[in-house]
Parts: structure tokens; sequence; C-alpha cells
């Protein structure tokens, strides 16, 4: 029996600073958006560009990096998973958002500058992951 992969890996810039909460087990959780960019030449030879928007969660010490070091307008890398949830709004309507549930990070452009710290393209990695893909679980 094969396995699957379920596997994202975007670079791109935020859209708004992080947004960091913990939820009521003392657990940190940071929600940003993220914006990606495709350019082509129409028939006619024209540049388009279109811009795809990405909803970033981030868990645990990420997460409060994430919050601690980023903001809009900055260049990162993210690799996760894709998770859909459903809830029901105030109205009673049910509503449907995929998100990317990230569990690396990579810095691409500098910090808050604040901090008084270069940053690094070190990869910032969520080390709770249990799901780590090994060349084992690639079925090609």
């Amino acid at each position: 029996m094969a396995s699957s992969v379920n596997k994202v890996i975007l670079i791109g810039r935020l859209g708004k600073d992080p947004e960091t909460k913990f939820t009521q087990g003392g657990v940190a959780i940071a929600r940003f958006s993220m914006a990606t960019d495709e350019s082509w030449k129409d028939q006619s030879g024209e540049q388009q560009q279109r811009t795809e928007w990405h909803n970033i969660v981030a868990w645990r010490r990420l997460a409060e990096i994430c919050g601690q070091y980023l903001m809009k307008g900055k260049l990162v890398y993210i690799e996760g998973r894709l998770q859909t949830r459903s809830w029901e709004d105030k109205e009673g309507n049910k509503r449907t958002t995929t998100e990317i549930q990230a569990d690396k990070m990579v810095m691409l452009s500098g910090g808050k500058p604040e901090e008084g710290r270069e940053t690094t393209a070190e990869p910032i990695s969520d080390s709770s992951s249990e799901n780590e893909i090994t060349d084992d679980d690639i079925p090609f």
C-alpha cells in the first residue's frame, strides 16, 4: 500500500504581521497571510501577474518566533502541510477554510529592525512534528 504525501513549500511575502495568541492550554499559535506571485506573458506578449494568498498557521515555539521576528512585507520560506477545517459562524452558516500548517520557516529578508539582530537563512522548525517525511516515504 502506497503512502500519501501532504507537503507544501512556499516562498512569498507576509500580507500582515502575525497574530499570536495562546490556547487555553497555553500553546502558542500564530496566524498570518502570505502572498505568492506568478508571472507570465499572454498570447499578445503582455506581461501578466497573478497573486495567490495563503493562510499560514504556526504552533508552539515556531509560532512564538514568527510573532517575534516576522512582519508585513518580509520575504519568508514556509514548509508545511495543507489542512482544511470547517465551522459555523455566528449566523449559523457553515464556513470552510484551507490553511498551511507550518512546520518550518526561514526568514529570507531581515526580521524586525528594532531587534538589532542579523537574521540567518537557517530553518526554524516546529520540533514537535511527528510526521517527518524520509526518503522511504516517497513513493518514487
